[in-house]
């Protein structure tokens, strides 16, 4: 894909192509939702893209607590290889005296592998190499209607699928759901899976193709008009359970892939 955009004085680098062969790749690249296209909004995405890259590489989710990624987000021009923008409302006529300036875009920005991985050196960390252990999500949800597990092929939760789906990918790990027909010849329900034990459900990873389980169990509450989400991680010997409540199944998402990336980057 060729850029359309070629990088400014303070980006440093020429415009270039971002590949996208290598699965690798795809780790030191990250997209950022912007208003318009100036300079300043451009550089907000950076920072923000810059935040997701330095997790993804590493594993851990606590560089976007660190107190020293300020600094280098304020230098994130130099790490920068090429930027591109997406249209969010591409097609559709500009219709009002501000133009494009309060258009909506995606912007995706690709940084320097080289220069990511000595910012981490900087910030303490190193990046968390491949191949990583794929995680199979097994998960029963329950909402005002209805208790399901949630499936790759599944008629319910293609909103929940999607949602995991892009979180799994922000944080640079393969994910695996179970398929219905694998679900009904386990003859797994919602109640089923809450109480299986770790041998159970690193049998049901495996056969969906994972190789380490993060389960629980995801339930409306009323009363908090939101979800309350229980984990439970088993990897190499270890158990871990957290718990998170009274929020969007997105949130209790990232919740659960963040602490799951975590613990298996070695950062939990």
């Amino acid at each position: 894909m060729l850029w359309r955009h070629a990088l400014t004085l303070i980006l440093v680098a020429p415009s270039i192509f971002l590949a996208r062969a290598a699965a690798a790749s795809d780790l030191y690249r990250a997209t950022a939702f912007v208003t318009g296209e100036g300079e300043a909004e451009r550089a907000r995405g950076i920072a923000l893209c810059l935040d997701e890259v330095l997790v993804k590489v590493s594993g851990d989710p606590g560089i976007s607590r660190d107190p020293a990624l300020a600094q280098l987000q304020a230098q994130a021009g130099g790490i920068v290889t090429g930027f591109d923008y997406h249209d969010r409302m591409s097609g559709i006529p500009v219709h009002d005296e501000q133009g494009t300036r309060e258009r909506p875009f995606d912007l995706t920005v690709a940084f320097d592998p080289a220069k990511i991985d000595a910012a981490l050196g900087r910030l303490g960390r190193a990046p968390w190499r491949e191949p990583r252990p794929r995680l199979a999500v097994l998960l029963g949800v329950r909402d005002a209607t209805a208790s399901y597990v949630l499936a790759e092929d599944g008629a319910r939760g293609l909103g929940q699928r999607q949602s995991l789906a892009q979180t799994a990918a922000r944080r640079g790990i393969a994910l695996a759901l179970p398929k219905t027909a694998l679900l009904d010849a386990r003859r797994l329900t919602y109640a089923g899976l809450a109480a299986a034990p770790a041998k159970r459900l690193d049998a049901l990873a495996h056969a969906s193709g994972g190789d380490a389980a993060l389960s629980g169990t995801l339930v409306w509450t009323e009363a908090a008009r939101g979800w309350t989400a229980r984990w439970h991680l088993a990897w190499q010997g270890r158990e871990r359970r957290w718990q998170i409540g009274g929020v969007s199944f997105d949130d209790a998402f990232r919740n659960g892939i963040d602490r799951a990336v975590a613990l298996l980057s070695g950062h939990g």
